[in-house]
């Protein structure tokens, strides 16, 4: 069974109306979900009316869930990491075989300038991938090849009347500053077409990425050792010599399998910790994110606590 996130906006309901459609001519049953966040007044009274929508499509089962906002990294990162957990325990109690996202071309787009503005590397820039897992479960993005006034559209055909999110519109968010100015404004200098092209430039970076990734991955298997007091070493003899792209991905899978935080490792640790490879004259340590520190000794390059 296919599952569609639904939050009631164009892009999820288009996407809940689409799968409603096709489900049943494919013979596969099809259900659908909607996170109430309590981020608004009312918002379980909108997440009610997205539920008897999914139910007036057909898709069985229909529900909500609500979540508690409050972790760490801001508002946005909360929120999307609250959402997911209850999606994927939503996806295992009703035996989903996947679960559907709504995400646009236009997302895909805001989300490389966003990662741009950040001065994010390739893994990054290129953007949300069609399909992942998580908590062994499969998520499909169906909709990255389409752009949102097509869901709105789409919407429309399907006499559907989708919910317009108040955060959307608010400024104070990143993404929607990025949605309302910036791309409009790179639409006016540039010329139309700038969304599309910015999401066939992260099409092409996934490719590379992962090629990279999978030639860092065996770099990582090969250089791994270990030593007594340290989460995680590699061996320094071979580590130099790796072209920068995949040493730099090395580093990082070292500096994770100790237990730095992937989203708060930047390429500024990285980089301090590749000096310690590639340029180092005597520097002690690198202190990374998570009470961890990197060190340069007897021919190995450790990570441990502080």
């Amino acid at each position: 069974m296919a599952v569609a996130a639904c939050s009631g906006g164009a892009d999820s309901l288009a996407l809940a109306g689409a799968l409603a459609f096709e489900a049943p001519r494919a013979g596969r049953p099809a259900g659908g979900i909607t996170i109430d966040h309590g981020l608004q007044d009312g918002s379980d009274k909108r997440a009610e009316a997205v539920v008897r929508t999914m139910v007036g499509l057909g898709l069985d089962p229909a529900g909500s869930i609500a979540v508690t906002v409050d972790g760490p990294g801001g508002p946005e990162n909360a929120a999307r990491d609250a959402r997911y957990a209850a999606l994927d325990g939503a996806a295992h109690r009703s035996g989903a075989t996947a679960v559907l996202l709504g995400h646009t071309q236009d997302d895909q787009a805001e989300t490389v300038l966003l990662g741009l503005a950040r001065g994010s590397g390739a893994r990054s820039l290129a953007g949300m991938p069609a399909r992942f897992r998580r908590s062994n479960v499969l998520y499909l993005r169906p909709l990255l090849e389409l752009d949102r006034a097509t869901t709105r559209r789409a919407c429309k055909a399907m006499g559907l009347d989708p919910w317009d999110d108040p955060h959307n519109i608010d400024s104070a968010y990143a993404r929607v500053r990025v949605r309302h100015e910036a791309l409009p404004a790179l639409e006016k200098a540039l010329g139309p077409g700038v969304a599309e092209a910015l999401a066939r430039t992260a099409r092409m970076l996934r490719d590379d990425a992962d090629a990279l990734d999978e030639m860092a991955a065996r770099a990582y298997s090969d250089l791994e050792t270990s030593e007594d007091g340290y989460n995680a070493a590699v061996r320094l003899e071979g580590l130099e010599g790796l072209p920068r792209a995949v040493r730099t991905r090395v580093l990082r899978m070292a500096a994770v399998r100790a237990g730095s935080p992937p989203g708060t490792l930047a390429a500024v640790h990285i980089d301090a910790v590749d000096r310690l490879v590639t340029a180092w004259h005597g520097q002690r340590h690198v202190d990374l994110p998570g009470g961890l520190r990197a060190f340069r000794r007897s021919g190995k390059l450790l990570f441990g606590p502080v």
